[in-house]
């Protein structure tokens, strides 16, 4: 007769389990991150690699090109960002000058209607940055390593994406091998199923930042403000980190708005302007282009944001959504997990009345259009 461990026991078990996965993630990042990064970025390429190869391309050559055509986007959107930095350090002094102006503004404002206010001092607000920098000395140096750390990183994750894309049949059937042969085809469907999920997540969050950067630049440039396309395109590309990143991306342009404009205006109709795109994009088209396999409920989003970011820092914060959404699928094929699928999903109680048409996503809708014509 088998006898079970009492409740307790195996509470600490899981406890001890969990504190050594964090702990083996916190100090492996050096490996992980890139890893991860580069396998997601590989999902993404590899329909391309499968076009070329089913089109007589050479598997070394279909991954080379694949490859190249990545690293092609993400070049150009570094040279992009690279020249809009620079053009905005132009107007340091600028922006200098209206922070002066704008703390006079207010020391007269505090002379006139509040007795014994002490005045705002330009200087002595540069004194507490030049001590704050000195006093962190130290961080700032990790921060170099670290920068330095992540750009020699940025060689070896295209080596990792060739690798990924070269062996992706190889890996598929090394996971089907690592189970028994009787669960061998709900393996294979797990797998389909989580790369379907990191191509419907990274493809529709492209289009996604492509639709909002189109929208970011109209309001921006209405309004006249300079340097529009930079802050529009990384007030887009910010949203790839839920209800924080939409934030940051909105106060950078508001607060450039506000020190660069005569009037306040200007700031006051960019916040409406980000505030209705963000209503559009969380209520259309995030839900209609993404669709509901990656969605998680706002509860676990903020978890996993917070984790993610304990844990790996802005990379985990990036990562840990589509990762999350993985591990959905995961324990919506294995029994005795399906609770915690719902737990992470979006789903519906039984007894709800409103139930929402659930639309295709459209990514899936010209998938199954193209098969069709094939």
């Amino acid at each position: 007769m088998e006898i079970k461990p009492p409740a307790y026991v195996r509470l600490v078990h899981s406890l001890l389990a969990v504190i050594l996965v964090v702990f083996v993630m916190i100090t492996a990042k050096s490996i992980l991150v890139p890893l991860l990064i580069a396998g997601m970025l590989a999902v993404l390429v590899s329909p391309l690699a499968s076009w070329l190869e089913r089109h007589r391309v050479p598997k070394l050559l279909a991954t080379f090109l694949s490859l190249i055509a990545l690293l092609g986007i993400l070049s150009g959107l570094t040279i992009f960002f690279y020249n809009q930095v620079l053009g905005l350090s132009d107007d340091i002094s600028l922006l200098n000058q209206r922070m002066s102006e704008l703390i006079g503004v207010v020391n007269e404002f505090m002379e006139r209607h509040i007795e014994g206010a002490v005045p705002i001092s330009m200087d002595s607000i540069q004194n507490t940055v030049f001590r704050y920098l000195t006093d962190n000395m130290a961080t700032l140096g990790q921060g170099i390593i670290a920068t330095a750390t992540t750009v020699t990183l940025m060689f070896i994750i295209p080596v990792y994406i060739f690798l990924f894309l070269y062996y992706r049949a190889f890996l598929i059937e090394f996971l089907k091998r690592a189970f028994p042969d009787e669960h061998r085809e709900k393996v294979q469907g797990v797998i389909y199923k989580v790369k379907g999920v990191v191509q419907n997540y990274i493809t529709g969050m492209l289009i996604v930042i492509l639709i909002l950067a189109v929208l970011n630049s109209i309001a921006l440039f209405s309004f006249g403000l300079r340097h529009a396309l930079l802050f529009a395109v990384f007030a887009a590309m910010l949203n790839v980190i839920p209800f924080l990143g939409p934030f940051i991306g909105a106060t950078l342009p508001i607060v450039y708005a506000l020190l660069t404009k005569d009037t306040l205006w200007a700031p006051i109709g960019i916040f409406l302007c980000f505030y209705f795109i963000q209503l559009a994009e969380s209520n259309f088209f995030t839900p209609k282009i993404v669709g509901g396999k990656v969605s998680m409920n706002p509860l676990m989003t903020i978890i996993a944001l917070f984790v993610g970011n304990f844990i790996w820092g802005l990379a985990g914060m990036i990562l840990f959504i589509p990762g999350m959404a993985m591990l959905k699928v995961v324990f919506d094929e294995i029994p005795g997990m399906e609770a915690y699928g719902f737990l992470l999903g979006y789903a519906r109680l039984p007894g709800d009345k409103h139930k929402k048409v659930k639309m295709p996503p459209v990514i899936d809708t010209v998938r199954e259009r193209l098969n069709k014509k094939k």
